[in-house]
């Protein structure tokens, strides 16, 4: 069943949010979305290279940020689920995450009263079952709206980019300079993100994670991962599909500097590859001015997103 099938509504996006924040989605009762998945941080895990699961389980991958989802059509770093309900199912059977399955959670809200109301007034006549849970937390998820940036403020007229933040944003989105928007489109009211898998040329040769390809066993899909939003990167480091870099300072400097050529390389980052440094210092200080006025704090302040609300 997709998610069309299913009724829209503000009960079933409140029993999301409660599900959300939950540890009873996990084996231990220790583990939930929000445990990695912070408001505070536009739902990412700041500061955290790689998240833990139940009994401490390290995850391999960063764990990504959670907003404008309604925008998205794959998901995790590798796109192999579909929609959202299919990355819930992975991330609540998953071993290093939730490692539960679906019976035990069912048996365990229906033996909550106020679970069982919830589900009555979201889901009128229908069976509790995984479906119903993994689309309550869809609904969830897909009011995570973020829009208010001071650079959505700027579009709409109602502020204006200071010098160096103007010359960031020229920069970034002409295609003789930093020439970003190919992956990072942010000439409009776009997203941050074309939505797409690349190779952005971490390495020259991909190890130990393979990316889309383990997904997809493509072979052109070596070293493919998600490209992500540029939208509330001050929340949102370390940064990269492995966390590699503290700071966005130093992911300037890689793709000034440190790109590597590797076969699947996507062909916008050969004109990064081929140069010893491509920006100077002064360059990469208006590309971060800029980059800054993508950070919507009223998203992360917002408390229809909290579970106090």
């Amino acid at each position: 069943i997709q998610r069309s099938q299913l009724p829209e509504s503000a009960e079933a996006m409140y029993l999301g949010k409660k599900l959300f924040f939950d540890e009873i989605l996990s084996r231990d009762y220790t583990i939930s979305c929000a445990s990695c998945h912070k408001p505070e941080f536009a739902f990412s895990d700041y500061g955290k290279r790689f998240s833990k699961g139940v009994d401490d389980r390290v995850q391999r991958r960063n764990t990504p940020s959670l907003f404008n989802l309604a925008w998205s059509n794959r998901f995790f770093w590798d796109g192999r689920a579909g929609n959202l309900e299919e990355q819930a199912y992975e991330v609540i059977r998953g071993h290093t995450e939730m490692d539960m399955n679906w019976s035990t959670v069912v048996e365990r809200l229906l033996n909550i009263p106020e679970y069982e109301r919830l589900f009555s007034e979201a889901y009128p006549n229908s069976q509790v079952d995984s479906l119903l849970i993994a689309n309550a937390l869809t609904q969830f998820q897909l009011s995570l709206v973020s829009s208010n940036s001071k650079y959505d403020k700027v579009l709409r007229g109602e502020l204006a980019f200071t010098e160096e933040e103007y010359k960031g944003f020229v920069f970034v989105n002409d295609q003789s300079m930093g020439n970003c928007l190919q992956c990072h489109t942010t000439d409009a009211h776009a997203l941050g993100t074309n939505g797409s898998y690349a190779n952005n040329g971490l390495d020259s040769i991909s190890q130990s994670d393979l990316g889309v390809f383990e997904a997809t066993k493509i072979p052109g899909d070596s070293g493919k991962f998600k490209v992500p939003s540029l939208r509330n990167l001050l929340f949102t480091a370390p940064y990269m599909h492995d966390g590699r870099f503290e700071t966005l300072r130093e992911v300037l400097d890689f793709y000034s500097e440190g790109v590597e050529e590797h076969p699947q390389l996507h062909r916008q980052m050969n004109y990064y590859a081929e140069r010893e440094a491509l920006f100077t210092e002064e360059e990469k200080d208006w590309m971060l001015a800029f980059l800054k006025t993508l950070t919507d704090s009223t998203f992360v302040q917002n408390e229809n997103f909290s579970i106090h609300n």
